[in-house]
Parts: C-alpha cells; structure tokens; sequence
C-alpha cells in the first residue's frame, strides 16, 4: 500500500508565486542552488501534517512578498487506498485553515491520512544542543504513530502555562493548581505513554533489517535525572508536591516536558553526543529509516520523507546505501541538494526536479535524470 502525493501545488508559498508538481509515488530528487527555493517546496508539503511544519515559522512568514496576499497549499494525496483532496492556507493576519475533500477540519486530522517525517540541517546538531529539540523530533515521530499526541501536548502545554502564571504571581491557593494539575496529569501520561511506544517501535525496527546506518539505543531520561511519573495518579501527586520547589522557581519542575530522548551508539557503546559528525548524521538517519519501517508495519505504508541537504556528511558509499533503502522502503522521500550529481545513484528510481530562481521568483521545473 502506498503513502504519496499524487500533486502538489504552491500559491504564493513564500519564493513560489505559483508551483505546480505532478508525482508518481517515486522519491522526488530536488536541485538547484542555494537560495532557489529547495527547502520552500519541502516546508510546503510539511504544512500538510499537523503543527507548525519543519521551519516551526511564524504563518505570516510563509506569506510570499510584495503580494502579501496569503499563501496556500493544495494536493492530491494517496493514502492507502483512498484518495483525498487537501488544502491548508493562511491569509495575512488569520489562523491557518485546513480543508479535506472539500470539507472544513482541524489540522490533527491531517495527522489520520498523512504520516510526515523530516531531516533538516539544523537536526545535525540535535545530540550535542539541548533536550527541547530532542523532545520535538521524538514528538514528530510520535505523532506519526499516534496523531492523537498533537493534541495531548497541546492540552499539557497550555495547562501548564497556565499553572506557571500562577507560580509566577505566587499564587499559593491549592484550588487554583487542582483543575490545572489534573488536566496536565491525564495529558501527561498519555504522552509518556506514547513516546515510549514510538521508542519501543524505533528499536524493533532498527533491528528488522541490515543497514548501512547504526543502530542507536534509545532511552528517555529526566533533565535531572530523577525517576519520571508515569501513570495519571503518579502524575498529579508529583506536581502537588512540587508546588513549593515549583514557587521558587516561578515554573514547573517535574513532567514530561523535562524528558529527554538518550541515545548510545550501540556498536561502539558511545554517547551520541560524543560521536563524529558524520556518526551523528547517520544515526538520526538511521532513527528515520526505522520510523519508515516501523510505520509501515503499524499504518500500512512508510511515511513521506522530507530530507533538506540529506547528502550533507555523507559519503558517497552511505548516501547509495541511503537511496536503496528508501527504495526498497517504498517510501516517498522529498531530498534536496545543490546539484544533480548527488542523486545519480537514484536514477529513474526516482522523478528529478530542478529549482531555479529569477528576480525573486522561484520556478520549478522536472528533468531526465
């Protein structure tokens, strides 16, 4: 069964004035030089999934200028085997909106028919920098398991911002924290719940085939080192009695928004963080590979693929070991680079794009490999 875009159309989507690409189901090969509008192309298929797509951008950046006058995303998309027609868009100033087949929805139902996965640069650095963006890509890759998260975090972040405004004014009322501290305890756990699912699936994965790529031992660990509540019940005592640690800090100390995701490279027994740069991309590649394998065992299909600069450390021994695998995954990967050389391996396999850039404009056009 197959995940894939069938088309895929650009309006006013930041350099794109309009853009407009037909698809196979094959890997998209991507080209052009820096600054083109490569990256563009993927950030718009990423706005097709739940949340604020692989920039994590402000909406009305997206909004392409002098125009201004909104930016929207359209496609076809097949999932399994249906066909669904889905438009999201923002005009200047307002509230994205999601429309699928024709019908008004919110963006987690994005998340039930479309299953998304990114690589970008600014991940290379994800071992060495700091948890928040280790919990991010673990959540992106939750959510690809289970949309339904999205809307767990949501509801905990919100509480707990709520909950910290309070610590903050020194709010000392116990019945000001119970209704807040609930709502985060029920949250809580089911994002704890779904994270050590998505990391159970990860790890059966990485051991479902012989890879090119390491195996990465994956652990979720507190910031501080102390034993995470787990269950609801757990949960709410262990806020209450944090309520006064909480005080001094003037935010909340204890929750899964102080998890973090360790990883070891399991044939070397090395911290990730203490690996090569070259190590460190092929095991966040790895980790992507098995979320491929693992979802389309679990869904029913691999999950598209955005991969920006995937060729980035990567010898050329690694990024052929690379292309096979997506291949033989079956597995719609979006993969950008400054030339076309870097995708010779793919071949046919795979439909090539060529993206250029005049006066501000970005035109994309597909080319014979």
């Amino acid at each position: 069964m197959t995940l894939a875009l069938r088309e895929l159309t650009l309006s006013h989507f930041r350099s794109h004035k309009l853009a407009r690409l037909s698809l196979d189901g094959r890997p998209v090969a991507i080209h052009g030089r820096n600054g083109a509008g490569k990256t563009n192309i993927l950030e718009a298929v990423s706005m097709l999934s739940p949340g604020r797509g692989l920039r994590r951008a402000a909406l009305d950046e997206m909004i392409r200028k002098p125009e201004a006058v909104g930016w929207k995303v359209s496609a076809v998309l097949q999932s399994l085997h249906q066909m669904h027609e889905v438009e999201t868009w923002c005009e200047a100033g307002a509230s994205r909106q999601v429309k699928i087949d024709g019908k008004a929805a919110a963006q987690v139902a994005l998340g039930r028919i479309a299953r998304i996965v990114w690589l970008v640069p600014v991940m290379d650095r994800l071992w060495v920098e700091g948890a928040e963006g280790r919990r991010r890509f673990l959540d992106r890759m939750t959510m690809s398991f289970e949309p339904g998260h999205a809307d767990a975090v949501l509801t905990y972040e919100k509480a707990m911002r709520e909950r910290n405004r309070l610590l903050k004014d020194g709010q000392r009322d116990a019945h000001w924290y119970d209704a807040l501290e609930a709502q985060m305890a029920q949250a809580g756990a089911r994002i704890i719940a779904n994270r050590a699912y998505c990391l159970e699936q990860l790890q059966e994965a990485q051991g479902m085939a012989e890879t090119a790529f390491p195996v990465a031992d994956l652990s979720l660990v507190q910031a501080d080192d102390s034993a995470l509540p787990k269950s609801e019940g757990d949960l709410a005592v262990a806020f209450a009695e944090s309520r006064s640690r909480d005080l001094l800090a003037g935010r909340s100390l204890v929750g899964p928004h102080r998890t973090d995701m360790a990883a070891v490279y399991a044939a070397k027994g090395v911290a990730a963080r203490d690996c090569s740069t070259g190590e460190q991309k092929a095991l966040l590649v790895s980790l992507i590979l098995a979320n491929g394998r693992a979802l389309a065992r679990d869904f029913g299909a691999p999950p598209i693929l955005l991969l920006d600069e995937v060729a980035a450390h990567l010898d050329a021994g690694r990024r052929a070991a690379l292309y096979d695998e997506i291949c033989a995954l079956g597995a719609q990967a979006f993969m950008t680079g400054t030339g076309s050389e870097l995708f010779e391996e793919l071949g046919d396999r795979a439909a090539h794009f060529e993206v250029t850039e005049t006066d501000g404009v970005s035109d994309v056009q597909e080319v014979t490999p």
